[in-house]
This record gives structure tokens, sequence and C-alpha cells, in this order.
């Protein structure tokens, strides 16, 4: 056969199934309504700031010196304070989580201070939640350093006191959204890519199309090659749509290049519509390719791709199967390009990376779909 008829047989196929992506209202809802679902809820629900956290003080005795520190904790902006003069008024907040914890400045502390001994400062937090706990206690501990630093540079007049300067690179709000928001975006990524491939093709395996389809000239390579087009193009469509939102609502900033972005986007596509693909062929069962693509997909890129828990603390045989994860190589290098630019041997080893894994998809995809018409 020609290579013209191969390729006008190769256009029939993406111009059928791109027709029958538009008529088919699960495949927008899929693309364009669940990443805007998605990212909303990722841009506004979750948040890793820690700011305003409620916490009860207790002055067992009110002296100048007491309210002094009491004053600090109240203009922290890390914590929403109650002032109380008895702990017991805020045990049953403490159980009910209408507070966070309790700093008790106890009665001897002005006297301590004043002779000169270390005075001592309790701090009763909620075990239940560590994260929280181990705010509360560390910056309550901040929050009394600083003061007493302050105290030390207004009475000693041996010299200025010493100063750090701090700098945070890339991120200097410290605000989780600028990097929750890209991540999210590989995270939409994947749903689009897997699971919409998956139950689309399965829909075609459930109504015997694709049989049919495969019953003509059409090899296998150019039947999966005409299904996966309109879908990457539909991939990059609806990442491009979560981009524009991430920097005109969210204000995240974008200080890489667009050809990055798309390069690895292109790239993670590969792996993602090649999953669906292999998903879809060997259950041809839109209801369990649904529920194989989530698992296999959607959880493992947003538990074991470091979006949201470090992979390095992670067990070591887990973080062994992290390396299988494409969104593992995707969520960095986009936080990347957002915050900090384009470091190409960074992308060039993550493209590599998922390159592969996607190829191996195909290869997989290919022989079962052969093997299933056989």
């Amino acid at each position: 056969m020609s290579t013209s008829s191969r390729i006008r047989r190769f256009v029939a196929l993406v111009r059928k199934e791109s027709y029958q992506a538009i008529r088919d209202p699960s495949t927008i809802l899929i693309a364009f309504v669940l990443p805007l679902i998605l990212l909303f809820l990722f841009g506004y629900g979750v948040s890793l700031d820690t700011t305003r956290t409620r916490i009860g003080l207790v002055l067992e005795q009110a002296t100048p010196l007491t309210q002094d520190l009491a004053a600090s904790f109240q203009a922290s902006r890390y914590f929403s304070v109650t002032v109380g003069r008895d702990r017991r008024m805020f045990k049953n907040d403490l159980v009910l989580g209408n507070v966070r914890g309790i700093v008790v400045i106890p009665a001897d502390f002005t006297t301590d201070y004043a002779a000169g001994n270390h005075p001592q400062i309790q701090v009763l937090v909620d075990g239940s939640d560590p994260n929280t706990a181990n705010f509360v206690q560390n910056y309550a501990q901040g929050t009394v350093a600083n003061w007493e630093r302050q105290r030390q540079s207004e009475t000693v007049a041996a010299g200025p006191p010493i100063s750090i300067e701090q700098r945070f690179w890339f991120n200097p709000e410290l605000t989780s959204r600028n990097f929750l928001v890209p991540g999210s975006i590989a995270i939409v990524m994947t749903l689009v890519g897997t699971l919409l491939t998956s139950l689309v093709v399965a829909r075609e395996w459930e109504r015997g199309t694709m049989e049919a389809m495969m019953a003509t000239p059409v090899t296998s390579a150019e039947l999966l090659a005409g299904k996966i087009l309109p879908y990457f193009l539909l991939g990059l469509a609806s990442m491009t749509l979560c981009v524009l939102l991430a920097v005109f609502l969210f204000g995240v900033p974008f200080r890489g290049s667009v050809a990055a972005l798309y390069a690895l986007s292109a790239a993670f596509l590969v792996p993602a519509l090649g999953q669906g693909l292999l998903i879809s062929t060997a259950t041809k069962n839109q209801f369990l390719a649904s529920q194989i693509a989530l698992i296999t997909a959607f959880l493992p890129a947003f538990l074991l791709s470091g979006f949201l828990f470090e992979i390095n603390s992670m067990p070591a045989i887990i973080q062994w199967i992290t390396i299988i994860v494409p969104a593992r190589y995707l969520i960095p290098s986009l936080q990347t390009v957002f915050l900090a630019g384009d470091i190409w041997p960074m992308f060039a080893r993550s493209i590599a990376v998922m390159l592969t894994i996607g190829g191996i998809m195909f290869v997989l995809a290919a022989r079962s779909t052969r093997k299933r018409i056989g």
C-alpha cells in the first residue's frame, strides 16, 4: 500500500476520533469541567500555610512583664490569641478542637525573670494532630525567643544586637498556592490523559466497534496513534486552560518559557495516554477501566509524586515504587518552570524518563490489542 493511502487512512481515523470526542459530553466534562473543579479546589480549598492558629494564653499573674510577653503573642501573625487567667478555661476548647494549644505563663514568671533564673513557660498541644502540634510548639518557642532578644537589646548597652537577614528564593512570600497550583496541573493532566482515554476506548470495546475497526486493513499502531492524537491535543488544551487560570486568576508567577511548558506537558501525556490505552485494552469495560485508572494513575500521582508528601521521608520500598510514577518527574519540573525558570538539564532528564515510561506503555498496549483481536 502506498504512503499516500496510509496517510489518508490515518487522517480519516483522526478525524473520526475527533468528531467522536467533540460529540461526547463526557469527554468535554472530563477534559475541561473536571480540571476547573480540581484547580479551584487546590487553589482555594487546599493550603499548607499555617496562619492565625487559635490558641489560649493563660496569664496566671498579670504583671507588666507577662503582659508584655502576652502582647508579643497577640501581635504574631501566626496566632489568634484568647487570653485567660486559668488553664481550665481552655481545657474543653482544646479537647473539642476550638483551640490548637494552650500557652501558660506561670505566676512565678516575673519573679524568676527578675532573679536571673530561667523562667519556664508551658505549652499544651493536642497530639492527635502532630503537624499542628509541632507548629504551635515551635512558633511559641520562637515568639518567646524573639521577645527575649528584644528585651535584651533594650537593656544591654554593650553594642548593637546581631541581626539575621533571611531570604527565600523563588517564593519569597512562602505561599503554598504557588507550588500547589502547578502541582495540581499534573494531577489534572493525569486524569485527563489516563481516565479519559481508558473510558473512551473501553466504550468502543463494549460496543464492538473496536473489533470492527481492527478487521479493516488498519494496523494496531495506526489505530492506537489515530485514537491518541485527538486526546493528546485535548490534554494540551486542558493544560493551557489550567495554566491561564493559575497565572491570571491565582496569581502564580510564570518565570519559564512556553516551550519548556509544552515540552514537559507533551512528554507527560505520552505515558498518561499509553496507560489509559493499556487499561482499556486489558479490561474492555468502562466501569472497571475507570476504577483501575483512579487506583493506578490518580492515587499514585496524588500520593507518590511529591505533590503533598516528601518522597525522601517515605519508606525505602515506596521510594522505589515512585520511580515508575510519571507525575514524580512532571510536578517538580512544572514548579520549576513557574517559580524558577528554565533549567533544561533537569527538564531533559524528566522528559527522557517520561518518554521511556510512555514507550513501554504503548508497546504493552499494542501487544495487548493484537492479542485481544487474535
